[in-house]
């Protein structure tokens, strides 16, 4: 027969605010007053902007797990629950053993109720999920994850910092196991939760541009790098060591193979580059048949075996290959003909465009309007006549 679990005594609550006021710094004193006044009047919203003041607080340090486990304990189901798992997650930090750590956040997950909460509850899923990936939990942090995405892809509206809970703790688990394509999404997506210049410092600005370039290289579906150049973090690369990352990930979108064998002696300051080098020279021969292609024209696009050869710099014996890795990647579609040795190119995937890019588009588009103009000049006197 189940027992249900006994009820937490119900708390004294001027016995204990006045224990504390006899236990902490003086500093802290007016707090507890505060506390006092606001729970006595029952303003639950004033008392938990005051609750985040005190966990704020460098000398509350030492009884923020106290304060939260007996005296918020108390009242907890008259907050919001977002603001409280905010706060629970934020006081959890605070306890330095794995099995307290973790006993607490699952306590808490416990009392949120999904269907009235259902933020509150990824929130603390994907906080839960990121104190196992630092405990090393590798199956309990995937699990917690997709339980959170559950839940995540049903809302229609969410909180900025439960999207960026859940994509900051997902991209980390995808850097542990080194699945790079997942993570270079996901740490996208969490950067566009937060405002990386505000809500990170220097050195996580710099980590973070550092493995999504490093993601981006060795990611075997990531072909497009329009949307990670345009994106300022990469801003901290500059005038640091790994500013010749920033330099090789504009190589690749460009599609430049003399770039790329200029930069090549720098790989082994990453050795993870330099041992999957020949994966990285099929990517920039991939990415050069993708940039040569896109700036035709949508009727020369049928380019031989040895013009493809030319631009990749591959042997012309290697050439069908490469066409085929490419189709089979759905970056372009089309046809091969073997006996007359052409491709036959009719789409090519779409793409973010650099700066640059958008210059050489413009350029085709003023080509195209020039021609459109002659045409129309050609016929107009024609319809004239005719009418």
């Amino acid at each position: 027969m189940a027992v249900d679990k006994a009820k937490s005594p119900k708390l004294d609550v001027d016995e204990f605010l006045t224990l504390a006021v006899s236990e902490t710094p003086q500093e802290l004193h007016a707090f507890f007053e505060s506390f006092r006044s606001l729970h006595s009047r029952k303003l639950w919203h004033q008392l938990t902007n005051k609750l985040f003041e005190f966990f704020e607080h460098p000398l509350s340090k030492p009884y923020r797990v106290d304060v939260f486990n007996k005296f918020v304990r108390d009242f907890e189901s008259r907050l919001n629950q977002l603001r409280l798992v905010d706060m629970g997650v934020k006081v959890s930090k605070e306890i330095d053993n794995p099995v307290t750590h973790l006993q607490f956040l699952t306590d808490l997950l416990g009392r949120v109720n999904t269907e009235k909460s259902p933020e509150a509850h990824v929130l603390l899923l994907s906080s839960l999920a990121h104190a196992k990936l630092l405990y090393g939990d590798h199956e309990g942090t995937k699990n917690d994850i997709d339980a959170a995405w559950k839940v995540l892809d049903e809302l229609s509206s969410v909180d900025p910092s439960v999207n960026a809970a859940y994509y900051g703790v997902a991209a980390d688990y995808y850097k542990s196991k080194a699945e790079y394509a997942p993570y270079y999404k996901n740490s996208l997506l969490y950067l566009a939760c937060i405002d990386p210049a505000k809500d990170l410092t220097a050195e996580e600005r710099l980590l973070r541009a550092h493995d999504l370039g490093i993601a981006a290289f060795l990611g075997d579906t990531i072909y497009n790098f329009g949307e990670l150049l345009m994106h300022p973090i990469l801003d901290a690369l500059d005038s640091t060591p790994h500013e010749w990352i920033k330099k090789l990930l504009f190589t690749f979108n460009e599609g430049n193979i003399g770039k790329f064998e200029a930069l090549s002696p720098l790989f082994p300051k990453e050795p993870i580059l330099q041992e999957n080098y020949p994966f990285l020279r099929q990517k920039i021969c991939l990415m050069a048949l993708i940039e040569s292609v896109f700036k035709r024209g949508a009727y020369d696009r049928t380019m031989s075996f040895q013009t493809i050869a030319e631009e990749t710099h591959l042997p012309l014996d290697e050439v069908e290959h490469l066409v085929m890795k490419a189709l089979s990647l759905k970056l372009i579609k089309g046809s091969l003909d073997q006996v007359d040795q052409k491709a036959q190119i009719t789409w090519v995937q779409p793409r973010v465009l650099s700066r640059e890019q958008i210059g050489q588009l413009a350029k085709r588009l003023e080509a195209w309007n020039s021609k459109l103009h002659q045409v129309e000049e050609r016929i107009a006197p024609e319809v004239l006549v005719n009418s």
